[in-house]
């Protein structure tokens, strides 16, 4: 591992790097909504260089001092587009209660306005497993081939929440009777989005090309449904070789950010029925937008009531 320390009002930031491509740990801050504009923007630098970054030892945050410090990276989105949390409008609960995210996937792209940046707090760790990876879509876009980028360099998908569910439960549910998990689908596709999204889109802030895909992905505008699942599943294995990713160990006082726009994730499921709660704020992001210029296009629904655009 090597570090960078960085000096700034008396305080000492250490960024470690974890890996080649993605991750790093940045100790030293004691993060709150009172943080200096130079320590923000060492963040938010450590943030868009190393795509996921990670604090240990941040006990004294509750929710309110997580929204808070989130506040001074960016403007905060609702919880999410369908599912409402009625203690707090901008909180997610990520709850093993009543969902599992075990499968590959980028924030909230079947809409048009994809979130920036995540902020994720443990609040409730298991005894074991219930560990997070993170995969980097941009280090997974410059590996590829020359012949795969004039492929990928044009396509286009359609990103909808009213995925395939049933390729993306654990087979302990399937079959049983699970009121909780049941009613959580139900508000999940409670409204239903679609939205036409660039398979590359160029990152706002850095320029850098990533690739745009994950589980929301319904299918690639132009082919056959079959072509579409040979492209999709060619494309979701390059991002997620594990030279491209890092995986977190939670610990309690543990928050992790990550950048919504270079990076897709996945919480494993190894923890077996025991409880597992973390909470997840989002931040405004813009319309995707191509190498050629394009923006994303909403097919169905309308989430402004979700999210302003950055």
């Amino acid at each position: 591992m090597t570090a960078q320390l960085e000096r700034n009002a008396g305080t000492e930031v250490r960024v470690v790097k974890l890996g080649a491509n993605i991750g790093a740990r940045v100790d030293g801050v004691r993060l709150s909504g009172d943080l200096d504009a130079e320590t923000v923007a060492r963040i938010r630098s450590a943030l868009l260089t190393h795509k996921v970054i990670f604090f240990r030892d941040q006990q004294h945050l509750d929710d309110a001092g997580q929204l808070a410090f989130a506040q001074l990276l960016g403007d905060l989105t609702l919880a999410h587009p369908t599912v409402r949390n009625k203690d707090n409008a901008n909180i997610l609960p990520i709850d093993s209660d009543y969902s599992k995210a075990n499968s590959w996937h980028t924030d909230v792209t079947f809409v048009d306005r994809v979130p920036a940046i995540s902020v994720l707090r443990a609040v409730q760790l298991p005894e074991y497993g219930g560990t997070t990876t993170w995969a980097s879509t941009v280090s997974a876009y410059e590996k590829l081939p020359a012949s795969l980028k004039a492929l990928v360099d044009s396509l286009w998908a359609v990103h909808t929440n009213a995925y395939d569910y049933a390729a993306n439960v654990d087979e302990a549910r399937i079959g049983g009777v699970d009121v909780k998990f049941q009613q959580y689908r139900e508000e999940f596709v409670s409204d239903v989005y679609e939205t036409e999204h660039p398979v590359v889109r160029v990152h706002p802030e850095t320029g850098e090309r990533a690739l745009l895909l994950g589980h929301f992905v319904k299918r690639l505008v132009g082919l056959t449904s079959t072509e579409s699942q040979a492209v999709f599943q060619l494309l979701q294995n390059r991002v997620t070789q594990l030279e491209n990713t890092v995986r977190w160990s939670w610990q309690d006082g543990d928050l992790a950010i990550w950048d919504n726009r270079a990076t897709q994730h996945y919480a494993v499921a190894d923890y077996d029925d025991l409880p597992r709660r973390l909470h997840r704020v989002t931040l405004a992001g813009d319309v995707p937008v191509s190498i050629d210029g394009v923006r994303s296009t909403t097919r169905t629904g309308d989430a402004s009531h979700y999210s302003t655009v950055s």
